[in-house]
C-alpha cells in the first residue's frame, strides 16, 4: 500500500513539474516526492517540519483549513505567508472518496502555475489515492472480528489461532510493522465505519451480559483477572461494566513509523474522543484537567477550599500545589504525621471546607478517556498491549492530570496498581471504613497528604485548610483505619488502597 501511494505521488509530481507531498486528513505525512531544487524557499519551515516529523501542528492545520480545503472539490491555491512559516504559496489537491475528504496532496505554487489540463489530470490521480485511503480505512473496520479474537482469546492454542487469523487478514508485511493499541472507554456505540490511520478496529464488550466467550478469564498477564479481559471490562470510572455506559471499550490498532513518535496514535485517540459517544463529557474533562492546577493554586493562595465556581478543588490538582511555607519532616513547625508528631489538635474556626467528591474523576465523571500502549512489532503481544492501553485509559479517567489521553509509560504507579487490582473494588479491611460515602472528605484529605509525601504544610495549603484542621482530620483517619501514619508501611497500604479505589471510582 505504501508503494502505491508513493507511485501516485510521483505521478502527480511528474504531471505538474513540482515535488508533491501526500498527507491524510489529520495532516499526517504518507508520501512525498524528491526535492532536488536549489531554491532556498522550496523547503520552508512548514514543509520541512511535515517531512521530518511526518506531521504538522494544530496551528498549521487550522491555518490551511481556513482556506476551505476540507470543503473543496478541486484545486485550492493558497498564498505565501512568511510570518506563518509558509515562504512559498501552495496548491492543495483535496483527496476525496464519495464526497468525503480522505487527505490532501500539496505542491509548491509558482507563477504562472500548472496548466488547467495538468491540474485536471492530477485531480484524477488524487481520486485514485482517495479510493486507496478509503479502502485502507474500511479494511481496518472489516478486521474487527479477527482483532477482537486476539484481544479476548485465552492463552495457548486459542490465542495462537487468533493471532494467525489476524496475521493472514492483515498480510505478513503489515502484521510485522511497528504498531500500538489505543483504548477509548467507555464506548457505547458501534465501531466506527472508518478510523483514519487505523489498521484494525473493534468494540470489546465488558464482562456483563454482553460479554463474549473468553471474557474475564483469570489466566491473564499480571495475575487473576487483571489482564486484557479485566482491563477491557473495567472502563474508566468503573470496573467490569459497573461504570458509566455499558462497560464496553473501543480498541484501535495503529501503525507507527517510529517507536519514539506516538503522534499518529494520539491523533486517533483525540479524534475519537472528540467525535465518539460522550464527546462533550470528554471535552469537559480535558477542560477541567487543564484548569485544575490554576484552581488549586488560587484556592491555596486565598486560604479557601473552593474554586471560583464553588466546587472543591480536585485532589489531583491539589497535589500539585506548592507553598513557600511547606512543612518538612522533622520541622518543629510541622508537628504531626510525617513530621515526627502525632495527629491531634482541634480544627481552627472556619478551616473546614465543603464536602468534596473523593476518589472520583474530575471534570466529567464517567466521561470517556483514552490510553495508548507501548509500541511493538508483531501480533503476539497485542493482548498485553490491550491490557496496557486499557489500564492507561482507566488511569486517565481516575486522575485528570493524566488525561484525557494517557500513555502507558506515563501513568506512573497506576501501571502497578492496574495489574494488582482485582475485578472487585479495593476492599482492604483497614481502609474499608474510609472508602464509604460518609468519609469522602477524610479520604480526600488522606490522599492529598500522602500525595504530598506526608508534608503537612504542603498538604494543608493544597487542601486550603489550616494545618490544625489537617491534623484533626488525619487523627480521625487513624482512628477509623487503625493505621499509624508515622509508619511507612501503613502509609503505603493506605495510599495504595486510595489509588486503587480511584481506578474503581
Amino acid at each position: 500500500m505504501k508503494g502505491d501511494y508513493q507511485d501516485l505521488v510521483d505521478e502527480i509530481s511528474t504531471l505538474l513539474g513540482a515535488p508533491a507531498t501526500l498527507e491524510n486528513r489529520d495532516f499526517r505525512l504518507i508520501a512525498f516526492g524528491a526535492h532536488d531544487s536549489d531554491d532556498d524557499l522550496a523547503m520552508d519551515p512548514v514543509r520541512t517540519r511535515s517531512i521530518l516529523t511526518r506531521g504538522s501542528t494544530a496551528a498549521v492545520r487550522s491555518w490551511f483549513e481556513g482556506f476551505g480545503i476540507a470543503r473543496a472539490t478541486g484545486p485550492v491555491r493558497i498564498p505565501a505567508a512568511p510570518e506563518a512559516g509558509v515562504f512559498r504559496g501552495r496548491i492543495c489537491l483535496p483527496v476525496r472518496y464519495r464526497g468525503i475528504v480522505q487527505g490532501y496532496v500539496w505542491l509548491l505554487d509558482r507563477e504562472p502555475g500548472p496548466a488547467p489540463e495538468a491540474l485536471a489530470a492530477a485531480m484524477e490521480v488524487a481520486d485514485r489515492i482517495g479510493v486507496l485511503l478509503a479502502e485502507e480505512a474500511k479494511a481496518g473496520a472489516d478486521l474487527s472480528r479477527e482483532f477482537l479474537a486476539v484481544l479476548t482469546a485465552g492463552r495457548g492454542w486459542q490465542q495462537d489461532m487468533a493471532v494467525s487469523a489476524l496475521r493472514a487478514a492483515l498480510g505478513p508485511a503489515a502484521a510485522d510493522e511497528l504498531h500500538t493499541v489505543v483504548c477509548v472507554a467507555p464506548w457505547t456505540a458501534e465501531a466506527p465505519a472508518t478510523v483514519p490511520g487505523a489498521a484494525a478496529v473493534c468494540v470489546v464488550p465488558g464482562r456483563g451480559a454482553d460479554a463474549g466467550p473468553g471474557q474475564g478469564a483469570p489466566d491473564t498477564p499480571g495475575g487473576a483477572g487483571s489482564g486484557p479481559r479485566d482491563a477491557a471490562g473495567g472502563s474508566p470510572g468503573g470496573s467490569g461494566g459497573r461504570g458509566p455506559g455499558t462497560g464496553r471499550a473501543l480498541a484501535v490498532l495503529v501503525r507507527l513509523r517510529s517507536a519514539d513518535v506516538l503522534g499518529p496514535a494520539e491523533a486517533v485517540a483525540t479524534r475519537l474522543l472528540g467525535s465518539g459517544p460522550g464527546a462533550g463529557a470528554a471535552a469537559r474533562t480535558a477542560a477541567g484537567a487543564a484548569a485544575a492546577g490554576a484552581a488549586a493554586a488560587g484556592a491555596a493562595a486565598a486560604g479557601g477550599g473552593r474554586t471560583a465556581a464553588g466546587a472543591a478543588v480536585p485532589a489531583a490538582a491539589a497535589g500539585t500545589a506548592r507553598t513557600a511555607a511547606a512543612g518538612r519532616p522533622g520541622n518543629a513547625s510541622a508537628a504531626g504525621p510525617g513530621a515526627g508528631g502525632r495527629a491531634g489538635g482541634a480544627p481552627a474556626a472556619g478551616g473546614r471546607t465543603g464536602t468534596a467528591v473523593a476518589l472520583a474523576p474530575g471534570g466529567a465523571p464517567g466521561g470517556p478517556a483514552a490510553g495508548i500502549a507501548e509500541p511493538g512489532r508483531g501480533l503476539g503481544g497485542l493482548a498485553d498491549a490491550w491490557a496496557q492501553a486499557s489500564a492507561a485509559a482507566r488511569a486517565a479517567a481516575a486522575q485528570p492530570r493524566l488525561g484525557p489521553v494517557a500513555r502507558w509509560s506515563a501513568i506512573g504507579p497506576y501501571r502497578m496498581l492496574s495489574a494488582l487490582a482485582s475485578a472487585a473494588p479495593a476492599d482492604d479491611p483497614a481502609a474499608r471504613p474510609l472508602l464509604g460515602p460518609a468519609q469522602r472528605e477524610l479520604a480526600r484529605t488522606a490522599e492529598v497528604f500522602l500525595d504530598c509525601a506526608g508534608q503537612a504544610g504542603r498538604a494543608a495549603a493544597a487542601l486550603g485548610i489550616h494545618r490544625q484542621t489537617l491534623y484533626y482530620r488525619l487523627a480521625r483517619v487513624e482512628q477509623l483505619t487503625g493505621l499509624d501514619l508515622d509508619e511507612g508501611e501503613d502509609r503505603l497500604l493506605l495510599h495504595m488502597a486510595l489509588k486503587t479505589a480511584r481506578l474503581h471510582a
